[in-house]
């Protein structure tokens, strides 16, 4: 099947901001955790606002990572990626719902 990056990256936005609309788990690292409460809220903040998308930073268009530097934290990276509904293998088709459960993970870049 053909993936729509439009739709995978409007699908990608929509989960990162918290939408419960597509199947997944937001995660952060211990490094994260470890900057501690106000941290990681400000960070999973930025993380959900993100919008630092240019053709350098996002080459295929799929809005599934991104980086900024946070006061607290420095170096932050976030990642989406795409399982079958069952978190054992990839998914088949990313951009087909009801095929695909995403991970989003957020970490220090130091812990990469």
């Amino acid at each position: 099947m053909s993936i729509s990056l439009k739709s995978l990256a409007e699908q990608n936005d929509a989960f990162r901001r918290g939408s419960l609309d597509f199947k997944g788990e937001r995660v952060h690292t211990r490094g994260i955790e470890a900057l501690g409460l106000e941290a990681v809220l400000h960070i999973w903040s930025f993380v959900r606002g993100f919008d630092g998308f240019n053709e350098e930073t996002d080459p295929y268009g799929e809005h599934d990572f991104g980086s900024f530097i946070h006061p607290f934290g420095g170096q932050v990276f976030w990642k989406i990626d795409y399982y079958d509904p069952d978190l054992k293998h990839g998914s088949e088709d990313p951009a087909d719902p009801s095929k695909t459960k995403r991970v989003l993970t957020v970490m220090l870049a130091s812990e990469y």
